[in-house]
């Protein structure tokens, strides 16, 4: 046990849960005690997330939610895959280079702009998600392009390739398992957004719209109930991509154990 309070230390598994099991409960137990009147406690908020789980108005929400967010996430890989492909050529760098600052722009203050240029709710709210999401996608997959070895690019030429063959096999194949590590990391941010954007349309329903009625009615038992779910089902697609990622690129586990 001396281990978990080492730098650098390695532990086993059992140790990891048995620590994670020890935190967790500590955690609990401090939420019991500390919390006021206002605050309810954990196990009202068990008994209610068991309530939401067995609701079909739940599953309904989740499914909208869902499916707003995958979509937003497929256009938001393509428009980043798309410029930060094209960011080697000279023309398109500038381009891409801008639409990285855009990640520093608030959508508040351009919601009237998206609600002019689309046609209904469901429009609004998937150009507000891929608006939010692209600058942060190109940044990381440009990230990746950096800092990609000479010695690859060099190799290509060694072989007689030329620059478009080259762009190919260095970037688009064998950077190809880093897409779905920057899918893992930034599916987050899509899903932290999805509740502030359904606010903006809520005819459609989805876990944001739900979550603004609660809190509406000061129902904050129902909202960390829901807050509950909305933290799982993350953890869950977290733990997808990255499953398909190695079952799609074996090679990536290794780059891992290398890294370690």
């Amino acid at each position: 046990m001396k281990k978990i309070f080492q730098p650098f230390a390695t532990i086993n598994r059992q140790t990891i849960l048995t620590m994670v099991a020890m935190q967790v409960v500590i955690t609990l137990m401090l939420w019991h005690t500390l919390c006021t009147g206002l605050i309810p406690k954990p196990t009202k908020v068990a008994a209610a997330f068991v309530q939401l789980l067995g609701s079909k108005l739940l599953l309904d929400n989740i499914l909208v939610s869902l499916l707003l967010t995958l979509k937003a996430m497929l256009y938001s890989i393509i428009i980043t895959l798309l410029f930060a492909y094209l960011s080697v050529l000279p023309f398109f760098k500038s381009v891409a280079q801008f639409i990285v600052k855009c990640r520093y722009l608030t959508l508040t203050g351009l919601i009237f702009i998206f609600t002019l240029l689309t046609n209904d709710g469901s429009g609004l709210k998937l150009s507000l998600l891929v608006f939010g999401i692209v600058p942060f996608f190109v940044t990381s997959f440009l990230a990746v392009i950096v800092q990609i070895d000479q010695q690859e690019y060099e190799l290509c030429k060694t072989l007689g390739y030329n620059n478009w063959q080259t762009l190919y096999e260095v970037i688009i194949i064998g950077k190809a398992d880093q897409v779905f590590e920057i899918l893992r990391q930034n599916f987050a941010i899509s899903w932290l957004m999805i509740t502030m954007v359904e606010g903006l349309s809520m005819s459609e329903g989805g876990i944001g719209t739900l979550l603004i009625k609660y809190n509406k009615y000061n129902d904050l038992t129902n909202v960390l109930a829901l807050q509950l779910v909305i933290f799982i089902i993350g953890l869950l697609f977290d733990y997808l991509l990255g499953a398909v990622r190695q079952w799609l690129f074996p090679y990536s586990r290794l780059k891992k154990a290398k890294a370690l």
